[in-house]
């Protein structure tokens, strides 16, 4: 197991954990804005799988879960995985984009999540080897299973890897019909665009496989596609796994290499989403604020706008990485445990944040 990029940056699990020092305006309150979209704060709730969508559309639960952490003053809300195919599901039970039924099932959502005072994106996913659905055809750049216990996915062919792009140009089409202000591309988790980017899991001989030009390709090609779907006014974001912890695996170094080949006049990435991991089963050793030296590098080496994060939890670590050159910040599980975190944030950074109306009388004097 690839340990160097942890062992190199053992001193920042120090750096995020410092107690907040006061300034004259706290860094994740203030807005970002990036092409039409201007977001209040700088808080981002990550991408969460809910698995609990039987038919692939939302459920009430979803709009409650969304519209909850809206009502908490997070900035952007980016929903759960939605898949672009009916094999690119990670299970039977996950959101999907693949027809105009389920685009407009996905309207009440957003309209809650907008009338709640957050901005609305959506991930669109393709899960390749880690398809779970029962019955689905399981397919990959390559075919190596996840894990011993997994099937082993046929290779995509060129007209597979065509029908793929389309889906995904399609899918960006009805996003932008269902009212999404973010359309973010998943790239990241050991799903199908990350499984072309990483030398552990793409062996092809052709074009789309070998030396990072190649490997980038299909990332390239669906940035295209999505282009012509997506107004050009309405930001892109990708979201990428930046090390594979694994040997031979991807560093982020690597990853900016790749961003820059994928990215191309006309296709546009305006913010890049940074996690760690999912491409093959290990497990990394975590703490607050881990995946923020790999989203540094990536910033300077692509010079684009990155969100960080990484079991982040309190104020003052959300606050000192924002500080530290992330240009938003990403809250997962947290937000799951307290969908009203930037209520007590707001206190402890000395912020006047406006409370609902309906809860004012609660808020701290």
């Amino acid at each position: 197991m690839q340990n160097l990029w942890y062992n190199n940056h053992r001193a920042a699990k120090n750096v995020y954990a410092l107690t907040y020092k006061e300034t004259k305006m706290s860094k994740i309150f203030t807005p970002f804005t990036v092409k039409n979209l201007t977001l209040k704060n700088r808080v981002v709730m990550a991408p969460m799988s809910m698995y609990c969508a039987p038919d692939s559309v939302p459920t009430k639960w979803h709009e409650t879960h969304y519209a909850t952490r809206a009502v908490g003053g997070v900035g952007l809300i980016l929903i759960e995985a939605v898949a672009t195919s009916p094999e690119g599901r990670i299970s039977d039970t996950e959101l999907g984009i693949w027809d105009d039924g389920k685009g407009r099932a996905l309207e009440p959502l957003v309209s809650r999540i907008h009338e709640n005072g957050a901005k609305a994106g959506i991930q669109l996913n393709h899960a390749g080897r880690k398809c779970d659905v029962p019955g689905a055809a399981v397919e990959a750049p390559s075919p190596l299973p996840y894990d011993a216990n997994a099937p082993v996915p046929a290779e995509m062919t060129a007209e597979d890897i065509r029908q793929t792009v389309n889906e995904f140009r399609q899918a960006a089409g009805r996003a932008h019909q269902a009212g999404f202000d973010v359309l973010e591309i998943h790239a990241a988790h050991g799903y199908l665009l990350n499984q072309f980017l990483s030398p552990l899991t793409n062996r092809r001989g052709d074009a789309y496989g070998g030396p990072p030009e190649n490997r980038a390709r299909l990332l390239g090609e669906v940035l295209d596609a999505v282009s012509l779907a997506w107004p050009a006014d309405k930001p892109v974001f990708v979201r990428v796994t930046a090390e594979d912890y694994m040997d031979g695996g991807n560093l982020p170094a690597d990853l900016a290499q790749l961003l820059n080949i994928a990215k191309r006049a006309g296709n546009g990435i305006d913010v890049v989403d940074v996690s760690t991991g999912g491409l093959v089963p290990v497990t990394p050793k975590a703490f607050p604020g881990y995946q923020l030296p790999h989203a540094k590098i990536i910033k300077e080496r692509t010079g684009l706008p990155v969100i960080g994060g990484g079991l982040l939890t309190t104020a003052a670590e959300a606050e000192n990485a924002a500080a530290d050159g992330m240009d938003l910040v990403f809250l997962g599980r947290e937000l799951l445990r307290n969908p009203y975190w930037l209520f007590g944030a707001a206190k402890e950074l000395g912020e006047n944040l406006t409370w609902p109306a309906q809860y004012e009388r609660a808020k701290p004097r």
